[in-house]
């Protein structure tokens, strides 16, 4: 699979391409993705010591909807970390193995990206 993002009439998509070894290809775009705005002064985010190994990464690119998950939880595989919002649909990240709650990297009304860090457990 590769990721690409492309630009239709100023509007900017992130496009994945899955190529299926028969010389076609299957491509899934995700919503608009809106140019890249100054950074506002950081706000604090909630976060642990040091980070954790296993990564917690938005699928889709968004905005941060809503925190599920406080530092030093216990989750299980497939639990809600983080919702985010995306063409006005709200989007569970969750888990991807069991661990507990190293960070929290983002704040809620956060704009993401799709594959960017939003959390870290251990």
């Amino acid at each position: 699979m590769k990721n690409y993002t492309i630009t239709v009439n100023g509007n900017v998509y992130d496009v994945t391409v899955e190529e299926n070894g028969a010389g076609t290809a299957l491509a899934a775009a995700s919503a608009p993705v809106s140019a890249p705005k100054a950074a506002p002064a950081a706000a604090p985010k909630k976060a642990a010591a040091g980070a954790g190994s296993i990564q917690v990464k938005a699928g889709a690119a968004g905005k941060v909807f809503k925190i599920e998950a406080n530092v030093g939880q216990s989750v299980q595989s497939g639990d809600t970390v983080v919702i985010i919002e995306a063409m006005k649909m709200e989007i569970p990240v969750v888990a991807p193995e069991a661990g507990t709650v190293a960070s929290i990297d983002v704040a809620v009304g956060d704009a993401i990206e799709a594959g960017a860090v939003l959390a870290t457990l251990n």
